[in-house]
């Protein structure tokens, strides 16, 4: 067997307003964070030949990165211009897609998925200078085959799912389905689908050696009668193996493994962006891809049980799923088109839109019934807004002459 390729993912995501929060509550711990954030580009640095690394940036991490006041306030912590600037090194790391307010996409309505996808793209378009983003990821991993017509009309061209859901048209050998990517349809539409290995995301996660590394990548893969892709993806902003100052992933195995790849070691997986192997050797096989998410600290995904696992929990994704629908009927009423004569009631019903999506934060159900309070206060004052346009809506109703 030849070389063997390896494709990093790291997952970046604070929800709104946390950095500033942290900075105020626990400023260590915001630093730990950006630092974390910094360290990314600056160990690539003369790494050009080799290095490789796909980053999924939440859109509330974008936000408030390229925030001003933000870029004030952490100067001298990190210079957030210059991050995001460096960010844009195509030639060592790649930007994924992801959703706007990272929420578990199978648990919101069709509708609001769209408009997380587009004001994602949207957001990162414009800050980095690009019209095509390649790769797909699913917050939290979350994903159903239903999402594919969604993924493709962005013009993606994967996506990355959990190892665990993957299961085969036909037959393939278990070394097949985790270390190839394969095709997907659902609705007619068709996309790449890229397979997390979750065995070695784990030790990722975790912390691992270089020579670890080759052995089980080697143990995994012998098996493997064409080119493998072994993907790994985890946080790359949580947990002490990336947030260290001292010894941490970079430092004590990333760029040690990029030293032995330039060296001339074949038995080291080399980075590679998955378009580039894609661009190679395709896709091969069709699969169909079980709902489920990544694993956490508490569950393995499945049911997406992390996130509704309690009856608080769902009974807010119902709130949020209720709201949605009532402002997008108001905008089917023609409330919308009424508002337009008036650019204040025109934000007041795009407030209410946007809040209920942060609502749909996957943080907010994520660490069981602590942070709902946060999504409750986003319905809120979406629906105190939403009240507002529809009292003038009816304002305007009653003003009308008798026929």
């Amino acid at each position: 067997m030849g070389e063997i390729a390896w494709a990093l993912v790291l997952n970046l995501h604070q929800p709104s307003g946390n950095l500033e929060r942290l900075l105020e509550t626990q400023e260590w711990a915001a630093k730990e964070i950006l630092w974390a954030l910094d360290r990314i580009p600056r160990s690539l640095w003369g790494f050009e030949d080799v290095g490789r690394v796909h980053l999924s940036l939440s859109g509330t991490l974008l936000e408030t990165l390229s925030d001003p006041e933000f870029q004030r306030r952490v100067y001298g912590v990190v210079d957030c211009g210059s991050l995001l600037w460096h960010l844009q090194n195509t030639s060592v790391i790649d930007v994924l897609g992801t959703a706007y307010y990272h929420p578990v996409l199978p648990l919101i309505p069709a509708p609001d998925r769209d408009d997380q996808l587009r004001r994602w793209w949207t957001a990162a378009a414009h800050l980095f200078h690009r019209t095509c983003f390649a790769g797909f990821w699913p917050p939290e991993l979350g994903f159903r085959m239903e999402l594919i017509p969604q993924i493709r009309r962005l013009g993606y061209r994967y996506v990355v799912v959990d190892s665990e859901y993957v299961r085969p048209v036909g037959q393939m050998r278990w070394e097949e389905i985790r270390y190839r990517p394969h095709l997907a349809s659902f609705a007619g539409e068709q996309i790449v689908v890229v397979v997390r290995d979750r065995d070695l995301s784990n030790a990722q996660e975790s912390g691992m050696e270089v020579d670890w590394f080759r052995a089980e990548v080697a143990a995994r893969t012998r098996h493997c009668d064409f080119p493998p892709l072994v993907t790994t993806c985890t946080d790359g902003d949580n947990g002490g193996w990336f947030r260290n100052t001292g010894p941490n992933f970079w430092s004590e195995f990333y760029r040690p493994l990029l030293h032995a790849v330039r060296g001339g070691d074949g038995g080291v997986p080399r980075p590679r962006f998955i378009h580039e192997y894609l661009d190679r050797y395709g896709a091969q096989g069709e699969v169909t891809v079980e709902p489920g998410a990544w694993n956490t600290g508490w569950h393995d995904g499945r049911g997406f049980v992390q996130w509704t696992g309690s009856p608080d929990q769902r009974s807010m994704l119902a709130r949020v799923g209720e709201l949605s629908r009532a402002v997008r009927q108001a905008q089917a009423d023609g409330v919308e088109s009424a508002s337009r004569s008036d650019p204040d009631l025109d934000r007041c019903l795009e407030q209410a839109r946007w809040r209920v999506l942060r609502a749909e934060t996957s943080c907010n159900f994520f660490w069981g019934d602590a942070w709902l309070s946060r999504c409750e206060d986003d319905l809120r004052e979406a629906q105190r807004r939403l009240d507002v346009v529809r009292e003038a809506g009816q304002s305007r109703v009653r003003s009308l002459p008798n026929r």
